[in-house]
């Protein structure tokens, strides 16, 4: 408390709350009061603000000017008490003050990393503020202008300042960090053990045709083709150990390449079967009768996108493998099943599938990036124009992820789809067609589109022209990244 006299006070009249010189809020200046030792001396008080009487509160603590009405701006309290001697002065108390209740304008202008492992730089603007906090870090604000640079890249930021009055103000924003691009082909955990299987793929990396490889990390088998630490995991025996990620990790990084690390999220066997037998059912998808969702998947095969615990689940394994040194994490199965939504139970559900699945992706990003990975998303071509059959909202989703990887593959497309009559038999035009509306949807999210790539055949054969034909396509949609599919892992024939 400071008091301040412009007279010979001979009373202990005071003003708590309120500096001379100072600002405060409208709220501050309700917590104002006028207070004496003989509370018999208030009896005597005129208020004055601005050089007009007004009326004060009496209460247990002094007097208030609660619900006296100021505008922002510079103002005047002037307390009066008369001295009871009128040959002495009145005691007098002046306070000059501005009201303020707007807070600081807080804004970014640039945010510039180079990868999630850092740095971060970030630049911006603040208007009513001396200084800015950006995420821990208190940074000074010259001119209105202040730049800071953080050794961490966090998935999201928060900056902060506050003013003389105590004002906030703050914005919040996601951080996202431009993908490299890559060209890479997918490699199961059983095919990288496979010498057979690995070598030509490692020969295509030494010719420079691809300088990423995507190894599964769990796949929809609910299988993990590495030991993992995760203590559910190994609880319900998911471990396969096919390869050891250190080792993997440091062969291919130390070739110069990107490690991609394919995570099917709930489409999962291991962890379905495992937890209805041991009476979790609520971790799996499950039908209007109660028994768990089987439909073109078998028995026990999806999990529950809305329970914590297979949520949590997948985000360990996630945040393991990026520990571990995986450069990204791409979910599969990030969605619901297909099929009628009114026919499926998701226990705990309490938002649309569509943001249910998003937020996933979001705690996913935040536990990731402490550890330098990018987070993709593999999403379904349809997506693009029917969100709601799977839960993928793709505008909605790229904000939360690095990328995302449609699976624009020309025989999952029906005749039709984007003006092209047979999508298999043409898939330089379906591929362009299809990714230029992934690029627009994905426009202003900060996402990339890396797409999925067909390097198989169904009723049409693939060789050499028709792959090269997609990722032509690709290009010429403005996106020279690819990931190439081939269920089998074997590339000789991709033209690549």
């Amino acid at each position: 408390m400071i008091t301040t006299f412009v007279q010979h006070r001979p009373t202990s009249l005071a003003v708590a709350e309120l500096a001379d010189g100072g600002a405060v809020t409208h709220s501050g200046w309700e917590r104002v009061a006028i207070t004496a030792d003989d509370p018999g001396e208030l009896d005597r008080v005129i208020v004055e603000v601005d050089g007009r009487p007004v009326e004060a509160r009496r209460g247990e603590k002094g007097m208030t000017l609660s619900g006296l009405q100021l505008a922002e701006g510079p103002h005047t309290l002037t307390v009066r008490a008369a001295n009871p001697l009128p040959w002495l002065p009145d005691a007098v108390i002046e306070r000059r003050f501005t009201l303020d209740n707007t807070p600081p304008k807080v804004s970014v202008e640039q945010v510039d990393a180079k990868s999630p492992r850092g740095p971060l730089t970030v630049r911006g603007a603040v208007e009513g503020a001396d200084e800015v906090q950006v995420g821990d870090q208190r940074v000074p604000v010259k001119d209105g202008k202040f730049e800071v640079s953080l050794n961490a890249v966090p998935a999201s930021l928060l900056l902060q300042a506050k003013d003389a009055a105590g004002n906030s103000g703050r914005h919040e924003m996601a951080v996202k960090v431009p993908h490299p691009g890559m060209r890479a082909v997918h490699m199961s955990a059983a095919a990288w053990a496979t010498a057979e299987l690995r070598e030509p793929v490692l020969a295509l990396a030494r010719d420079k045709k691809i300088d990423a490889i995507q190894l599964d990390i769990k796949d929809e088998s609910g299988e993990i083709g590495y030991t993992s630490q995760v203590p559910l995991a190994q609880q319900i025996g998911a471990n396969r150990g096919y390869y050891d990620a250190k080792a993997a990790l440091d062969q291919l990084h130390g070739m110069g390449l990107r490690v991609v690390g394919r995570l099917v999220a709930f489409r999962d066997p291991v962890l379905g079967r495992a937890s209805w037998q041991a009476g979790a059912h609520d971790r799996l998808a499950r039908n209007k009768g109660g028994g768990p969702w089987s439909r073109h998947y078998g028995e026990y095969a999806f999990t529950n996108f809305a329970n914590p615990e297979v949520r949590e689940y997948n985000i360990a394994i996630a945040r393991e493998a990026a520990a571990l040194g995986f450069d990204d994490i791409l979910y599969d199965y990030v969605r619901r099943p297909d099929g009628p939504l009114g026919q499926m139970e998701f226990a705990g559900l309490s938002v649309t599938p569509e943001q249910s699945i998003v937020d996933f992706l979001r705690d996913s990003r935040a536990a990731v990036r402490p550890h330098g990975a990018y987070l993709g998303a593999s999403v379904f071509g349809i997506a693009a124009h029917s969100a709601t059959d799977i839960a993928q909202d793709i505008p909605a989703l790229s904000a939360h992820v690095d990328y995302v990887s449609p699976m624009v593959y020309p025989s999952h497309w029906g005749p039709g789809e984007y003006g092209v009559d047979n999508p298999e038999g043409m898939p330089y035009e379906i591929v362009k067609a299809s990714i230029a509306h992934f690029v627009e949807l994905t426009k202003d999210t900060g996402a990339t589109v890396i797409p999925w790539l067909q390097a198989f055949s169904l009723k049409h054969h693939y060789g050499p022209g028709e792959v090269q034909a997609q990722v032509t396509a690709s290009a010429d949609a403005g996106v020279k990244s690819f990931l190439l599919w081939n269920p089998a892992c074997r590339y000789d024939t991709a033209g690549l």
